[in-house]
């Protein structure tokens, strides 16, 4: 019989409430040991508070709220007693104290969720989303993780797996008893389940694109020569002045970050060193980070100077970040205009280019409306399809995609069907690792390994 395990569940630090949380067969014995209130626990009806004191060895702890639920209707479809204590370390720490000194065993991280998962409750899918949504630094990422963890995914997944099992069933009875006058599945209807299994893993995987942007965000590069407006820029999209601004060319020397909420999706805006040649020892530093910023980052936004021509040290940025995805901006408009237009080098490098002026903000709204459309973040917004954003099942999914594409390939090359089947099996079990149904013991442990204690 498994442990009873006890954790806190909240935060640490100080703060309102601090709930210890247990769960296990004897979760409702340990409680009533330490819980002084009207009447004892195991004798109350399930899904019930109640009020009194944690009392240990005589001493009062503190008063608290007792929820009492019983299994199976429970997280983790055990019996789980979650107490409520004034929010403090030292308090929470003496309650989660007395219950391990009666008999529950401290639990490891995630390890409530991953009863919820071995005891039937949950998929692995939706273990993953528990996270994911403790995680979510935007709504979207939230709203994905809330969907995912009502099981969404899970049962697109299971479709699809459930109709290749029905189809390998099918093939591995003809396979097994080829004398026996049963009805043959025909290779076309192989075909036709296999085409249509393979497109909707398709689908997923390419939703993944999507995915990334909900929970990662979109890291954005602000590059350009010093003293073109850069961190102007970043501070007319935040908001605020988050970056230094003066006249003096080279002010920034180091990269500044800044995170906005761009239609419900975090943007990293990352302003940059000027990038030029020089000879200063420190300038030349922040210029070799400036370029590994912009090599590592999803959006470049090119700053030139319109009140200047534009320069050598123009050409090599825009040639620098020909192949990343990128928007061009021509700033200082309110003071005048060079002798290029955004026409000339749009034309020259097939580029949006936007005329801004990041002092008077105008044009800014501009770029955050073409950031949006690069991304197609308004229909990623209102979606209402299923979307990838783990990474793990992004990589089942493909292996998944894989195995039907040589199924596909087999059967146009004639290959008779026990051959095909196999690759259905493979299909089948990659399925089942998104699910959990044929994940291996070590991927579980290091899933929940990542979760914090507590949950």
């Amino acid at each position: 019989m498994e442990h009873t395990i006890a954790a806190i569940s909240t935060p640490p630090g100080k703060g309102g409430v601090a709930m210890i949380r247990i769960s296990g067969a004897d979760a409702v014995k340990i409680a009533d040991s330490v819980y002084r209130g009207r009447g004892k626990l195991s004798d109350a009806p399930t899904h019930t508070v109640h009020y009194g004191h944690i009392v240990y060895n005589g001493e009062v702890i503190d008063e608290v709220l007792v929820t009492l639920m019983r299994a199976p209707r429970t997280f983790t479809r055990e019996d789980v007693v979650e107490v409520s204590a004034h929010g403090g370390t030292q308090t929470a720490k003496k309650v989660l104290d007395a219950i391990i000194s009666s008999g529950a065993r401290l639990a490891a991280p995630g390890e409530f969720t991953k009863r919820a998962f071995l005891n039937g409750r949950i998929d692995l899918s939706q273990a993953e989303a528990v996270i994911d949504i403790i995680n979510a630094d935007n709504d979207l990422s939230r709203k994905n993780a809330v969907t995912q963890l009502g099981g969404a995914l899970s049962r697109e997944i299971q479709e699809l797996r459930d109709t290749l099992v029905h189809l390998a069933a099918q093939m591995q009875v003809i396979i097994d008893y080829p004398d026996e006058d049963l009805a043959d599945v025909d290779i076309s209807d192989i075909e036709a389940v296999c085409r249509s299994v393979e497109e909707s893993t398709k689908r997923l995987i390419k939703s993944a694109e999507s995915g990334a942007i909900i929970k990662d965000g979109i890291r954005a590069a602000i590059v350009g020569k010093p003293n073109v407006g850069k961190s102007s820029l970043l501070n007319a999209l935040a908001r605020y002045e988050r970056a230094i601004v003066t006249d003096v060319a080279g002010t920034t020397r180091d990269i500044i970050e800044e995170s906005i909420n761009l239609d419900g999706i975090e943007l990293i805006l990352v302003d940059t060193a000027g990038i030029h040649d020089t000879d200063d020892a420190v300038e030349k530093i922040g210029v070799e980070r400036s370029k590994q910023t912009l090599d590592a980052a999803d959006l470049v936004i090119v700053m030139l100077d319109g009140s200047y021509m534009i320069d050598d040290d123009d050409v090599s940025i825009i040639k620098r970040t020909r192949d990343k995805k990128r928007i061009i901006l021509i700033n200082k408009n309110d003071i005048g205009k060079g002798k290029y237009t955004s026409s000339v080098i749009a034309k020259a490098n097939g580029d949006r280019v936007i005329e801004i002026s990041a002092k008077t903000l105008e044009g800014t709204d501009e770029v955050r409306k073409e950031i949006a459309r690069l991304y197609n973040l308004g229909e990623i917004s209102s979606s209402s399809s299923t979307i990838i954003t783990n990474t793990r099942h992004k990589e089942a999914l493909i292996n998944a995609d894989k195995a039907l594409l040589r199924v596909l390939e087999g059967i146009n090359a004639g290959m008779p069907s026990d051959i095909v089947s196999i690759d259905i099996n493979e299909a089948i079990d990659d399925l089942g690792e998104i699910t959990g149904e044929t994940v291996s013991e070590a991927i579980v442990k290091d899933i929940f390994q990542s979760f914090c204690v507590g949950k």
